[in-house]
C-alpha cells in the first residue's frame, strides 16, 4: 500500500501545477490508506500511458508540420560541422541563396520522416510494464525521453532512413548538394570531401524529436491540462479529492 501511495503521488505530482498549496492538498490526502483504495496498479500505469501517449503524438505533430523543424531554433538542421567549410566557401563566392535552400530542404526531409514515429512510439508504451512506469515517475524530469531513446532508437533509425532518403531525393537536397559541391570545386585551393547526407538528416531528425518529446514530457510533469481524458482525470483526480 506505502508504495502504491508513493505511486499515485509521483503522477499526481507529474500532472499537476507547482502549487504548494495544491501540493500540499495532495499531500494529506495521499496520507491515509483509503486515498488509493480505488486505484488499482493497472489503472495507475494506463493513466501514466495516456499521458505519454498525449505526448508523444505532440512531438510527431510538432516535428512533422510545415516548418516544424525550420523554425524551430533548438531543432533546426543546420549545415553539417564538417561542411562549414565548404559553406563559408560558398556564400563568400556568392551563393549565399543555394546554401539556405539546400538547409531548408535537409528539414523539410526531416520534418516528411517525423510521422514514422507514431507507431513506434505507441508500441513502446503499449510494452510498458509496471515497473517501467514507476522508474518513470520516481525518475528525472525527462525520465520518460530516456526510456523512449532506449526503447526506440535503433527503430525509429531504420524507419527514419527510407523515408528521409525519399524525401531528401523529392525535395531535392541530394540534387541542391551535389550542385553546391560542383560550385565548390571551381573555387582554387578549395578541398571538397563526401558525406552521408542521409545519415546526417536521420541522426538530426532523431535528435529533434527527442528534444520536442523533452519538452512534452515537462509539460506532462507540470501542466494540469495534461488531464485530456476522463481516465487521466479519474487517476489523477481520485488522489486529489481525498
Amino acid at each position: 500500500m506505502i508504495t502504491r501511495t508513493l505511486v499515485v503521488l509521483a503522477i499526481v505530482v507529474l500532472a499537476a501545477p507547482p502549487a504548494h498549496a495544491q501540493l500540499d492538498q495532495l499531500l494529506k490526502g495521499l496520507s491515509t490508506p483509503s486515498s488509493t483504495s480505488g486505484l488499482g496498479d493497472a489503472k495507475i500505469v494506463s493513466g501514466l500511458k495516456e499521458a505519454l501517449e498525449v505526448g508523444t503524438k505532440n512531438a510527431v505533430s510538432i516535428t512533422g508540420r510545415p516548418n516544424g523543424y525550420f523554425s524551430n531554433a533548438a531543432i533546426k538542421i543546420l549545415m553539417p560541422e564538417k561542411l562549414r567549410t565548404l559553406e563559408s566557401g560558398l556564400r563568400a563566392v556568392g551563393y549565399g541563396q543555394e546554401v539556405d535552400d539546400f538547409i531548408l530542404s535537409m528539414n523539410h526531409a526531416a520534418e516528411q520522416a517525423a510521422p514514422a514515429a507514431k507507431q513506434i512510439f505507441v508500441d513502446a508504451i503499449t510494452g510498458m510494464t509496471f515497473d517501467d512506469a514507476t522508474k518513470i515517475l520516481h525518475g528525472s524530469d525527462t525520465a520518460a525521453t530516456e526510456y523512449f531513446k532506449g526503447k526506440t532508437t535503433d527503430k525509429l533509425t531504420t524507419a527514419f532512413r527510407p523515408t528521409v532518403e525519399r524525401a531528401m531525393n523529392q525535395v531535392g537536397v541530394t540534387r541542391q548538394y551535389n550542385a553546391l559541391v560542383g560550385e565548390a570545386k571551381a573555387i582554387p585551393f578549395f578541398r571538397t570531401e563526401s558525406y552521408d547526407l542521409n545519415q546526417y538528416v536521420v541522426g538530426k531528425s532523431l535528435d529533434g524529436l527527442f528534444h520536442v518529446l523533452g519538452d512534452e514530457e515537462g509539460k506532462i510533469r507540470t501542466n494540469p491540462t495534461a488531464r485530456v481524458t476522463d481516465l487521466l482525470k479519474d487517476v489523477f483526480g481520485s488522489a486529489a479529492k481525498r
